[in-house]
């Protein structure tokens, strides 16, 4: 008789660690892009800017670990987390240059 760990298969193994890998790095990278782009776009001083930027990046990284364990395939998760990260490092580049003259 086969034990349950032995019955899952090596392909659900290795989506269940690339939406792991989603969540953890990609949520990272959205999260801090999140952070600078909320932290050069508010017009505030500059400390209480980045306290609150930095306040937000925990709640856009858990939207973003939930996002990629709701998502049917882990390729969708990638997608979302990748797409995410990319318009967000657009807006980053485009506040860097308003912020930073």
């Amino acid at each position: 008789m086969k034990t349950k760990a032995a019955e899952v298969s090596l392909r659900y193994r290795l989506a269940v660690t690339s939406r792991i890998v989603a969540a953890i790095v990609g949520g990272y990278l959205v999260a801090v892009l999140a952070s600078l782009c909320v932290s050069w776009g508010l017009p505030m001083a500059r400390l209480q800017a980045v306290m609150t930027a930095m306040m937000i990046s925990f709640v856009v990284w858990l939207v973003a670990v939930i996002w990629c364990f709701a998502c049917a395939s882990a390729t969708r998760a990638w997608l979302g987390v990748g797409l995410g990260a990319l318009l967000l490092g657009g807006l980053a580049g485009c506040l860097h240059g308003v912020a930073h003259p």
